[in-house]
């Protein structure tokens, strides 16, 4: 059994190594060409910061993997050779911490600062802002533990008589215990006037955890909510709203004329924002005005693509439009398999852990029953359901900043996505991981029980006082179905339509 753990620890350096190298490539593949050959400090973070996303979200089926490592032990302390798997979560999710509150808002800021400036003003600019965060949170964390960082378990006060050691056990339904009348089964028979509350301090590393996991939470239940039905279901009607045929040379020339223009406007408007900047009237105004630019030029964007589409140029134009109509299957074949899974995890959420008693332990189950064909085919299966929530957390970050501009758009593009865009989708991914691990840890509290995510996640959490009233009423949970099925009815309403702009600059239709 110990060869067991020593291969399960083989096997989580490897997968630490390979996410390590699979994020470098993204890195290199998705930045934009301005930033090669420097930005290296915020190139390491978004390294960094992805390689801890994935493995946080892989340590929950690892946790699972750990569990049984040990089950069929033969002898005492095999479970002692098996990871240190809370220790383990606690140091992946205070680095996230510190990651999401204090290096990349740094990096961001260090980055996004006046290129006019020398390095030294930069770093010295970042650092303040960081430095007045870090003082804030630091206040708040030591102010609410000190009052609330306190868990309260609800136990039964039991006691009872002795009675003698009998010659033969004859246990039936109708007698559970040892002895009979007075000296029956105190826990059977004892009355609820014998719960009592037993308080006991959680440690400062969990509390952490705790407040990162509810401020990820209330992100989780907005773009989560959002995002289970727009992921898929945008690719479908992605497919709804494919172009079916080559438009025409004289038709070409007529809307790239018409981008050309609309270019040219969104270019004036940036350079007098740009001047403001350098002047230093940076008010509301100014930062309206930029988040409806950055707007229009995504929307722009996406029309030149269109067009591109449209009408393939080049030696290989034939070969273009064959990938095109191939694209857009596969968008449509992935959006179906998609919403098969986002309803499956709605189905999971009403059935398991909003209808009490559940009614059924349904995708628990599913694992379990996939375990016994193949040891890791129900860890893969879980693994995939809890990646999935995390690429709906960014299709709802995504599909919310487009529509409401309420927070800053940093779309992620092959071969053009700068440092500050990878910055803020890292920081998202990261503040959100938490949550999704935490609420795939309750979703799936049967499969993965007696893990050290539960006794974190499950036991000590949804115990902490003030927090555990949010988990008893299933207040996130309520508000990711709410979402979900909002989203569902304005997709069905309107997402067959196309994108229009709203904002200042209008683009061609």
């Amino acid at each position: 059994m110990g060869d067991f753990n020593l291969a399960l620890v083989i096997v989580a350096i490897v997968v630490c190594i390979l996410v390590f190298l699979f994020n470098i490539y993204l890195l290199i593949n998705y930045q934009h060409p301005d930033d090669a050959n420097q930005a290296y400090f915020p190139k390491f973070v978004v390294v960094f910061g992805l390689s801890i996303a994935a493995i946080s979200i892989l340590m929950l089926p690892a946790d699972v993997a750990n569990r049984q490592a040990c089950r069929h032990a033969i002898y005492n302390g095999a479970c002692n050779l098996t990871l240190p798997m809370k220790e383990l979560w606690l140091a992946i999710y205070i680095v996230d911490a510190v990651l999401v509150f204090f290096i990349i808002p740094f990096a961001m800021f260090y980055y996004e600062g006046d290129q006019d400036k020398t390095i030294g003003k930069r770093i010295k600019s970042a650092m303040c802002w960081v430095v007045t965060t870090a003082i804030v949170c630091a206040l708040l964390l030591g102010i609410l533990y000190g009052l609330a960082g306190k868990a309260d378990f609800t136990v039964r006060h039991l006691s009872s008589a002795t009675t003698s050691f009998p010659n033969s056990f004859n246990l039936n339904n109708g007698q559970q215990c040892i002895g009979n009348g007075a000296r029956q089964c105190s826990a059977y028979s004892a009355n609820a006037a014998s719960e009592t509350t037993w308080t006991m301090r959680a440690t400062f590393p969990e509390y952490v955890v705790a407040l990162a996991t509810i401020v990820g939470s209330v992100l989780f239940t907005i773009f989560g909510g959002v995002g289970i039905a727009c992921l898929p279901l945008g690719l479908i009607f992605s497919f709804i709203r494919r172009p079916k045929a080559v438009i025409t040379r004289s038709q070409y020339i007529k809307e790239a004329t018409e981008l050309g223009k609309k270019a040219k406007e969104l270019k004036k408007a940036a350079d007098a924002l740009h001047q403001e900047e350098r002047s230093g009237s940076k008010g509301r105004k100014w930062r309206k005005n930029v988040k409806a630019v950055e707007k229009e030029v995504l929307l722009l964007e996406e029309d030149v693509k269109a067009l591109e589409e449209m009408y393939p140029q080049g030696e290989k134009a034939e070969t273009a439009w064959a990938m095109t109509v191939l694209g857009y299957l596969a968008k449509l074949i992935l959006g179906v398999l998609g919403l098969i899974v986002s309803v499956a995890w709605v189905a999971h959420i009403v059935i398991y852990l909003l209808i009490d008693p559940p009614l059924s332990s349904f995708l628990n189950e599913v694992f379990i029953k996939l375990d016994d064909i193949w040891g890791l085919l129900g860890t893969a299966a879980f693994a995939f359901f809890c990646f999935y929530l995390l690429l709906a957390v960014i299709a709802g970050a995504m599909m919310l900043g487009l529509k409401l501009v309420f927070v800053t758009i940093h779309p992620m593009k092959w071969g053009a996505t700068l440092m500050n865009s990878f910055l803020f989708n890292v920081g998202l991914i990261l503040l959100c991981s938490i949550s999704v691990i935490q609420f795939c840890a309750t979703a799936f509290a049967y499969y993965a029980q007696a893990t050290a995510a539960q006794e974190i996640f499950g036991h000590n959490l949804q115990s902490l006082r003030g927090i555990k009233y949010l988990y008893k009423y299933n207040v996130f949970q309520i508000g990711f179905i709410v979402l979900a099925g909002l989203t569902f009815v304005y997709y069905a309403a309107f997402g067959w339509r196309r994108k229009k702009p709203s904002a200042r600059f209008q683009l061609s239709s």
